[in-house]
């Protein structure tokens, strides 16, 4: 849930100042650290968040996966800060900058405090070496108003407990102007900065400023103490104060800032400093491993590979749905192989559910049984066939000296044709149809902060129900009802020049405290090899009713996928009942997925027409590590234009993490989480409760081979 902001003011012209930079970079070390990879020097953030020093940035990166949260405050700025970095050479993150002394305006929030958003990336040239010092690019508030927006090029270098860095800023990192622009002899429209880089809008890209006026030189020290939570800093920062955002004018009575950085635990760190010469600065801050998380697992042991046999097949398949986590809707016989058809439902691994379902199968099956096949579906949908050989599994199981054999024994290959057909193959020995009722009752949080109706919450309880009618169909719903909720601070509504297919989003979460999220019927079916096709129809979301359907050409393993989507909708009434508003429209995409062989990040490009009306692209990039932990960014621009309104563009980040890495007990549920700065009516997307993409995850081996060390417990 997320609010729109008012028209950015643009920033106020500035004077330039020519100062000589003097930065005091050396300091002695009287005690080196033992093992300087347990120091924490370069690994704390600044006031902007992302790893800093106070003010300005350096070249150092956090650990890959790592997740920065902060907050800081130097009067009369309070910042709010989440960072990533998905891999060792790029950091990203968002910003909210509350600014005390200047409101929204009386039309708009009353005398609610300005919160502006900002996007920053930093980009890794160079990797520090023995001579060589870590050298990297960055940009600060590119996409907003760019209130703070400033370019910067920084080197780091360390010695012992001593890290050192220097660079040039542009924009608010370079309003000192200890020099000219160091490209005018490229181009002399490098010479001068344009006074409104913003634009008209808040969140457009301002291309035309990047890179552009004069400099300044920054920089700092971190010293490592004896004591090992405790680190100093001192740093010479390139802004004068000249032209801030604020709304009374800053006093600087000194270009260095000093400061200290208190780790409190492992990744909470506490940070104080005297900055401008005259103002104090508190901060805290937070790093979470996203690519470490795990948790050590309490699950049932698997069973014996000398066990009893069951007593029927029934009370196989009972054993394989407890104890591996296998849905199961075929056992069958044909020949030598014993195949077990079903959906996963417990372990991410699907190699730990088939080496635990192998013990179960050993004891039941007939001495002449070679391989046991395993087919995984989902929602009717054939995937894969994994087999593995009997005996080299047996003895795995009894020893680990004889796991290297069974490793080598197993294959995984393409289910080929779809599941019906696959089910007709061999002796029958038991069969489900998957038809059934189930429900869960959660909790859930919905919140906005960075709106001129300040911090919005409402907690809910979300009662979600499915019954499959066959193993290809099913009706599926979700009933939200208020807990508690601050939504009558709910006020503002930002102009649109577009059919209001989202900013009545208000209207949406405030008119009832009840309402039915969706309700809808979904049939998935297989035209061909590789193909997978899926329709649907009735409440598909909190906003839209409507059918559609989904198209999916995937092949097995590989490292793309080709889609399209196709929906008629029809705009739902505010009380979320049954009710239908006069707005309708015909959205849908061709959507491109690809692996790019990049640091394991996923592209997915969507091309097509969203809800207003408006024609245009979505990009969305994501990594997926080791933990199961997906973080990623997408970027939509349409042919909206200057109807978009604030804004410009649609963005926003996501992180989706599993379950599996927080319990106990093994789980493949995830909760997603995303951040939107904005909620507009361009650019925006139908609300699909499933995804073929989704449905289909089990096509790709992803770790199937590196899961195999653990598999076992």
């Amino acid at each position: 849930m997320t609010r729109d902001t008012p028209q950015a003011i643009a920033a106020k012209g500035r004077g330039a100042r020519l100062l000589a930079a003097c930065v005091p970079l050396c300091m002695a070390s009287a005690n080196a650290l033992a093992d300087s990879t347990d120091s924490n020097l370069g690994s704390g953030q600044g006031d902007f968040g992302g790893i800093g020093l106070m003010q300005t940035p350096t070249a150092r990166m956090a650990p890959v996966g790592s997740m920065l949260v902060g907050w800081s405050r130097i009067a009369p700025y309070r910042r709010y800060n989440v960072f990533f970095q998905p891999t060792e050479w790029l950091e990203g993150g968002f910003r909210y900058s509350e600014i005390e002394d200047r409101l929204y305006g009386e039309a708009i929030a009353g005398d609610r405090n300005l919160l502006d958003k900002g996007f920053d990336m930093k980009l890794r040239l160079l990797e520090e070496s023995r001579y060589l010092p870590e050298l990297a690019l960055g940009m600060r508030d590119m996409g907003g108003t760019t209130l703070f927006g400033a370019e910067y090029l920084v080197a780091s270098k360390r010695w012992h407990d001593v890290d050192v860095s220097l660079g040039l800023g542009w924009g608010y990192l370079g309003h000192a102007a200890d020099a000219g622009s160091p490209l005018g002899w490229l181009d002399n429209r490098f010479d001068a900065r344009p006074d409104d880089s913003g634009g008209d809008q808040g969140g457009e890209f301002a291309v035309d400023a990047l890179f552009r006026g004069s400099v300044a030189v920054f920089g700092g020290v971190e010293y490592q103490t004896p004591w090992d939570p405790l680190v100093m800093q001192l740093e010479y920062e390139g802004n004068d104060y000249s032209n801030e955002p604020a709304g009374g004018e800053l006093e600087q009575d000194s270009r260095v800032n000093l400061g200290a950085r208190l780790s409190l635990t492992e990744g909470l760190s506490l940070r104080g400093g005297w900055q401008r010469g005259n103002t104090a600065m508190m901060g805290l801050d937070y790093r979470i491993d996203l690519a470490g998380l795990s948790q050590v697992k309490r699950d049932s042991p698997p069973v014996a590979i000398d066990a009893e046999p069951r007593r029927d097949w029934q009370a196989v398949s009972n054993a394989l749905a407890n104890n591996a986590g296998i849905a199961v809707s075929r056992i069958s016989r044909d020949g030598r192989d014993l195949t077990v058809s079903g959906e996963p439902t417990t372990y991410p691994s699907l190699l730990q559910s088939e080496e635990r379902a192998g013990r179960i199968l050993h004891a039941q099956a007939g001495a002449d049984v070679e391989r046991f096949r395993f087919r995984w579906e989902s929602r009717g949908l054939a995937l894969r066939e994994d087999v593995h050989n009997r005996s080299a599994l047996a003895a795995a199981a009894g020893s680990s000296e004889d796991e290297g054999d069974h490793r080598y024994g197993i294959y995984a290959h393409a289910d080929l044709g779809d599941a019906e057909s696959k089910n007709t193959r061999g002796e029958t020995l038991y069969q489900t149809q998957l038809q059934g009722f189930s429900w869960n009752l959660a909790p859930r949080l919905d919140q906005n902060l960075g709106g001129p109706d300040g911090y919005l919450f409402r907690l809910m309880a979300v009662l979600n129900a499915e019954y499959r009618t066959d193993p290809n169909g099913w009706f599926s719903g979700a009933l939200a009802g208020t807990v508690w909720d601050n939504l009558d601070d709910y006020d503002y509504i930002a102009d649109s020049e577009l059919p209001r297919v989202r900013t009545y989003i208000g209207d949406y979460l405030s008119e009832t405290s009840l309402g039915i999220e969706n309700l809808q019927y979904t049939r998935t079916g297989q035209p061909g090899d590789n193909w997978y096709a899926m329709g649907y129809g009735g409440l598909l979301e909190m906003m839209y009713a409507g059918v559609g359907g989904e198209l999916l050409y995937r092949p097995f393993n590989s490292g793309w996928a080709v889609g399209a989507d196709l929906n008629w909708v029809r705009q739902r009434e505010f009380d979320q009942r049954f009710g239908l508003r006069d707005y309708d429209t015909w959205t849908g995409h061709f959507s491109a997925y690809v692996d790019t062989g990049v640091e394991d990040v996923r592209a997915k490009v969507s091309v097509g027409r969203y809800l207003a009306g408006d024609v245009g692209s979505t990009l969305d990039l994501s990594r997926e590590f080791d933990s199961g932990v997906r973080i990623g960014a997408w970027g939509t621009w349409t042919d909206a234009g200057d109807d978009y309104g604030e804004g410009g563009f649609d963005k926003g980040l996501y992180l989706s993490i599993p379950f599996d890495a927080l319990f106990t007990r093994s789980t493949r549920s995830r909760a997603n989480i995303a951040w939107q700065p904005l909620t507009r009516d361009g650019g925006a997307k139908l609300g699909r409760r499933y995804e073929l993409y989704d449905l289909t995850e089990e096509r790709d081996l992803g770790s199937y081979w590196d899961d195999y060390e653990g598999s076992w417990n």
